[in-house]
């Protein structure tokens, strides 16, 4: 599947799979990056308890309370890192997406994900749009797995088309999660799928395309890596967290 096809799929079912996008001796590398900066928890993180989502610890003192989730501003974190998120391949897709120049979000997803056996909790069906204020709805992120990604130890879910589709208010709870107990929300669920990743494997997401991740049920940490992606003219809208932090452009190899 070429570039154009790839794009056709995105905004027809609001996310597309690339197998083997990253190369092998790049998943290496980036997976020792990850367990080196897990190992070190430098701040800035978000712990599974912070976020209190189904299954988490209820504190920091609870069992568990430290478990890590989120290792933020990955970017910053590692060469690696960045590098990944700057790839040739990447701004090469974006710039076609978009039709402009593309710029990296520091403000949102840029983070090194981590799920963990245990207190790796689930998390609810959303749009990532809930929180972020752009000029306009249209962002992708990749989502960059490190290693297998299977239901059993938390694997994205997908909901196809939903980028599509309008929703009111009511069809989300208080914390703008898509609320599965109402029969028209569980009709949409009930066409989910969660596709299996392969170390190296890239999913590229709209950000209105409803998505959920489960428990962590092995006994191996998971880890990914997901950044966020806009064209120059959906500027985020001033004085929000969406425009916190200097996003990075996207240039082409000198």
């Amino acid at each position: 599947m070429n570039a154009q096809s790839q794009i056709e799929r995105l905004r027809d079912q609001g996310y597309v799979v690339l197998p083997g996008f990253v190369p092998v001796l790049q998943v290496t590398k980036l997976n020792v990056a990850a367990r080196v900066q897990l190992a070190a928890r430098v701040e800035p993180l978000e712990f599974e308890a912070d976020l209190r989502y189904p299954g988490a610890p209820r504190s920091h003192t609870d069992a568990g309370g430290e478990t890590i989730r989120r290792l933020l501003d990955a970017y910053g974190r590692d060469p690696e890192f960045a590098g990944i998120a700057t790839a040739a391949r990447i701004r090469e897709w974006m710039e076609t997406y978009f039709g402009e120049a593309v710029l990296l979000s520091r403000a949102h997803h840029n983070c090194l994900m981590t799920k963990h056996p245990l207190y790796g909790s689930l998390t609810g069906w959303h749009r990532d749009m809930r929180f972020w204020s752009f000029e306009r709805e249209d962002l992708v992120s990749v989502w960059f797995a490190l290693g297998d990604e299977t239901v059993d130890n938390g694997a994205l879910w997908f909901i196809p088309g939903s980028h599509k589709a309008a929703f009111g208010a009511d069809r989300f709870d208080d914390a703008k999660f898509f609320r599965a107990d109402r029969a028209d929300n569980a009709a949409m669920l009930r066409s989910a799928e969660s596709p299996r990743l392969a170390a190296g494997d890239a999913v590229f997401f709209h950000c209105n395309t409803l998505h959920s991740a489960g428990k962590n049920l092995t006994d191996a940490v998971k880890f990914s890596l997901v950044y966020t992606y806009h064209g120059r003219s959906n500027a985020p809208k001033a004085g929000t967290r969406s425009a916190s932090m200097a996003e990075i452009a996207l240039q082409p190899d000198k």
